[in-house]
């Protein structure tokens, strides 16, 4: 059998950094309760493993002990969390991901300009409650394009709108398209508000996918980003599986199958990437074949919150600075230590800087 892996794929700036922020609080403060409200990220392997190390994973910031440390996951909240974090005194260390803080400064921006928002996005996905959490009374969702003749507009010339950062960018344009032609004076952010990182794991899958017999994607089934890889798969006409390790993997999934692509979705660990590379040569045999589509180069800083409680804490943030690797050089080691055969070729069409 031959595995095809798309790189980029799995961990995204805004997930490694959310995720050191915790393995940082739990080195900084030994022996404190760190609490997290909402799953720092939505993989059911990192929750886990940090409830295994101690942490508590939270959704009623009144489940936090006056003064204790919570985090803020990489999804973001509303204003109104954090002004009841204030309220009860919490050290308050916040994860969001840039990117989704972008979001939020437009929508605040565009709601004191005067503008309603039509934010593109799923209604009960926690980035979206957070982002509506800035200007509730400005912003309403849009879901699908059946949505919008149910909006309460007020004046077609004062409209914005803004999208979910882990959208599918196909479904993401038929939306934007049908909101435009509904109402031909609406405003677009300043840049795209879906994500680089959901942009290029989507555009791989969809550069890939025709060429195998089947897709698998690690991630968890509430990842946005990993659900809209699937879908996209299926859209190209390969039948796609989302699985979050290689437990879930069946047999009849793989009769008649000779070629299969491996991706990752945003927040998945690389290690469970490795194993279902391992559990599938066991069964099949073949040879892995690693696939560049794009170049990631984004990297996101530790949290100023997290920053000053740090230099609080007698400590230096430039000295916890973590470095990332290649994932692609460690996967090749990886795979040749355990000779497994394997190459890379190199489909580089654009770098993320």
């Amino acid at each position: 059998m031959k595995l095809i892996l798309a790189n980029p794929r799995g961990f995204c700036a805004g997930v490694y950094m959310a995720i050191d922020v915790v393995d940082q609080l739990l080195e900084l403060c030994p022996g404190e309760a760190i609490y997290v409200y909402h799953e720092i990220v939505h993989n059911l392997h990192v929750v886990e493993r940090f409830r295994g190390r101690g942490v508590q994973f939270i959704e009623d910031l009144a489940a936090v002990p006056e003064g204790a440390i919570v985090v803020f996951s990489a999804h973001g909240v509303s204003p109104a969390l954090r002004s009841q974090a204030l309220a009860r005194r919490l050290t308050a260390i916040d994860a969001t991901c840039p990117l989704v803080t972008k979001v939020h400064n437009e929508a605040i921006r565009y709601a004191k300009a005067g503008y309603q928002i039509l934010l593109v996005g799923h209604l009960n996905h926690q980035e979206v409650i957070g982002t509506r959490g800035e200007a509730p009374d400005a912003i309403q969702v849009v879901e699908k394009p059946q949505d919008i003749p149910h909006l309460k507009i007020i004046d077609p010339n004062k409209l914005v709108y803004l999208t979910q950062t882990t959208l599918s960018t196909d479904d993401a344009e038929v939306i934007i398209a049908a909101l435009r032609a509904a109402f031909p004076n609406l405003r677009e952010p300043p840049s795209s508000d879906i994500c680089y990182a959901t942009t290029n794991r989507q555009r791989a899958v969809r550069a890939i996918a025709p060429d195998v017999d089947l897709v698998l994607v690690v991630g968890s089934a509430n990842s946005s980003n990993s659900v809209r890889l699937t879908e996209l798969s299926r859209k190209v006409g390969t039948q796609a599986k989302l699985i979050d390790d290689k437990s879930e993997l069946k047999a009849e999934w793989f009769q008649g199958v000779q070629s299969v692509l491996i991706t990752a979705g945003a927040s998945a660990p690389e290690d469970l990437v490795h194993d279902l590379i391992v559990e599938l040569i066991d069964r099949y045999g073949g040879e892995v074949e690693q696939r560049d589509i794009y170049r990631e180069e984004v990297e996101f800083g530790l949290p100023g919150t997290l920053k000053e409680l740090m230099r609080q804490r007698g400590t230096d943030p430039a000295d916890r600075r973590v470095i990332r690797k290649d994932s692609a050089a460690q996967l090749h080691q990886w795979l040749e230590e355990r000779r497994i055969p394997n190459r890379t070729v190199d489909l580089t069409i654009g770098a993320t800087a």
